[in-house]
């Protein structure tokens, strides 16, 4: 089953790290967003990967192009041009194909513009500034008991600031540090059947009029998810997933954060 991976956006929000380089590239632990997101996939089996581009896509593609020599040491003569690489870690088995969807596309075109590489009936996808410990195979089987065109991961998202506890005197009890809320966001995750290019149009946006007809004619659900999530929106976000990976903190490294 294929994996789509969003990776044209030109994250405006970030601008301290995609002025130079797109989104995808900025390095949690020194690996890119985009690699850890590639590993979540990978340690449920699932390799095979299609990555539609557009802000400084070439820079991504040139990343894996040069994989093997970004990721281990090298001696090089510099007469002959022979080379021999020391391996660290095993490279990994990943089918990758990187697809031009133009530099302002938008989500619902971009997942468009890769129709042609879709084979199975179904086929799954998430964004490119996103890491999470959902369980994929967990994910599958709930979209496959729905029996309907597209399922979303849904989490709770965190309060942006501390919230205060108190009681009905106005006495304060103590503080919450940017607790989770109560409702559920889109964190991506999905799992689609091929009749979603129905709902898709050249430049539309896939969590407006797509998502929205899907709803309405009961073809859209949800996957709950109450584990470890984090977007990378912001460079303090980037911050926090290096912060996170240096203390090994969360247990959702585990599931993907060794290198092979």
């Amino acid at each position: 089953m294929k994996v789509v991976i969003l990776c044209g956006g030109m994250g405006t929000r970030m601008k301290e790290e995609t002025e130079f380089r797109p989104k995808p590239l900025v390095e949690i632990g020194g690996m890119p967003i985009l690699w850890h997101i590639m590993k979540i996939y990978a340690h449920y089996g699932f390799t095979d990967f299609i990555l539609p581009l557009g802000y400084r896509g070439y820079m991504i593609k040139e990343y894996f192009f040069n994989y093997e020599w970004m990721s281990n040491d090298i001696t090089l003569n510099l007469r002959s041009r022979d080379r021999s690489f020391h391996y660290k870690h095993k490279l990994e088995d990943w089918n990758i194909t990187f697809v031009e969807t133009g530099l302002e596309t938008n989500t619902g075109g971009r997942v468009n513009k890769i129709e042609k590489y879709i084979q199975d009936d179904e086929f799954m996808l998430t964004y490119g500034d996103g890491v999470a410990d959902v369980n994929i195979n967990d994910l599958l089987k709930y979209h496959g008991s729905k029996n309907v065109i597209a399922t979303l991961t849904g989490v709770h998202p965190y309060s942006t600031y501390g919230v205060i506890d108190f009681e009905d005197g106005g006495l304060i009890k103590g503080f919450k540090e940017k607790p989770h809320l109560d409702g559920w966001i889109n964190a991506g995750f999905f799992v689609f059947n091929k009749k979603i290019f129905n709902y898709l149009e050249d430049n539309c946006v896939l969590e407006k009029e797509p998502m929205n007809k899907l709803a309405v004619e009961g073809q859209l659900a949800v996957f709950l998810h109450q584990g470890f999530w984090k977007s990378m929106d912001t460079f303090k976000d980037q911050q926090i997933l290096n912060k996170l990976w240096a203390e090994n903190s969360t247990p959702a490294w585990k599931v993907w954060g060794e290198r092979n």
